[in-house]
């Protein structure tokens, strides 16, 4: 395969096919080149995700490309409601944010890629970096050659751990909880408390936090929407740790567990705790789901982005404590800045990414920060306060607000 542009403009590799990797292929094949994207799942990514908070960068593409109103793939929201313990309002303000899940952004993104450059069972093992080209390796053995290597795998970086090998996540000390309830499932008592709203509620060292999300269908409307909530949970590392993660066929996981992963004996120890540590609404929601799955919650953060014909977006470079609710965010500002200095730099790769990099480093580090501090204050100095607003921003906090 030739080296250089083709007759669609660089050759672009995307590895990782979630969100993030999606996202920089359709906005690099905008901005002129020729992406595809190779993800190591050889099914789609569908039910491996619940809520996510929409941002300006996140919907970007689906504005300008006409894709679909948002009101059709996101709710809104316009309260930010505190709970205390008995489940009463404890205070409520105003807000301005939009609400949607990963399998609504993922199914328009995937659908909308043509199926020959969304690559599935395409498991980058290696690459190598040359001046006019990047070699790049696959699992079963095929090799393959472009102009650009994007790094778009998650927390897990396959890339990230090639070009950055000292390089480890740093465990925050606490754990996500995670689930989704049918709206209508839920007791009248419960809706009352619960829909309309973002919620949250604060606890000593813990917190928990529920918001409604397009239904499995993809449905916005009230009762057909799910609820999802996210419950932080302090868990020291080792014993405590590696008890959680292991899941019920004994195996350790890294990251996360999957729906219905879970061993029944963690699954029981959360519910009696929910019980007993919950005000009534919000242990409902938990007491509803079939199968809670938990999320490892991590610190990554990277001295590089840029590596000649490589870098490293989103996850795979800041992986962000989800306080700041802009992981999405990220890894799509990443990807549109990454195509604006294409084209200013007329496809000049090297040069690109050296005018790319500063700012996306400083603005992975700033987001870090803030989600740093928010984690901190709510799981283990007791700082967040009923009534403050919402730490959700990207470049800084409150400009994820929509309409």
């Amino acid at each position: 395969m030739r080296a250089g542009r083709g007759e669609h403009g660089p050759r672009v590799l995307v590895a990782g096919g979630s969100i993030g990797g999606l996202t920089a292929a359709h906005v690099l094949t905008g901005a002129g080149c020729d992406a595809t994207v190779l993800e190591r799942s050889p099914v789609p990514l569908t039910g491996r995700g619940a809520g996510i908070v929409l941002h300006p960068a996140t919907v970007r593409w689906w504005v300008e490309h006409d894709v679909r109103p948002l009101a059709e793939m996101s709710a809104a929201m316009r309260r930010l409601r505190y709970l205390d313990a008995a489940g009463a309002v404890a205070h409520e303000q105003e807000c301005r944010y939009r609400v949607s899940s990963f399998d609504a952004l993922y199914r328009d993104l995937s659908g909308r890629l043509d199926p020959a450059r969304h690559r599935r069972g395409c498991e980058v093992a290696d690459f190598a970096i040359g001046p006019d080209e990047v070699r790049v390796g696959l699992a079963d053995g095929t090799e393959l050659g472009c102009d650009l290597l994007v790094g778009a795998d998650g927390i897990g970086s396959r890339a990230r751990s090639v070009l950055l090998p000292e390089v480890e996540p740093r465990y925050a000390g606490y754990v996500a909880w995670r689930g989704t309830v049918v709206e209508q499932d839920l007791s009248p008592a419960a809706q009352d408390a619960l829909l309309g709203a973002i919620v949250y509620h604060l606890m000593p060292g813990s917190h928990f936090l529920a918001y409604p999300i397009p239904g499995a269908d993809g449905s916005v409307r009230p009762g057909r929407r799910l609820t999802n909530w996210l419950w932080y949970r302090n868990v020291a590392e080792g014993e405590a740790l590696e008890a959680l993660m292991t899941d019920r066929s004994g195996v350790r996981r890294p990251v996360s567990l999957a729906p219905g992963a879970v061993a029944p004996e963690r699954l029981a120890e959360l519910r009696a705790d929910g019980d007993d540590r919950l005000p009534p609404p919000v242990a409902e929601l938990l007491r509803a789901t079939p199968e809670p799955f938990v999320q490892v919650v991590f610190d990554i953060e990277v001295p590089r982005m840029a590596f000649g014909r490589a870098c490293l977006i989103g996850d795979a470079a800041f992986a962000l404590r989800p306080h700041a609710a802009v992981g999405s965010a990220k890894a799509a500002e990443d990807a549109w800045r990454l195509g604006d200095a294409l084209r200013a730099c007329e496809f000049d790769v090297p040069a690109a990414l050296a005018a790319w990099e500063p700012d996306q480093l400083a603005l992975g580090r700033g987001a870090l920060g803030r989600t740093r501090r928010a984690g901190e204050r709510a799981q283990h100095t007791g700082e967040w306060q009923v009534g403050e607003p919402l730490p959700w921003g990207l470049h800084a906090v409150g400009d994820s607000s929509l309409d």
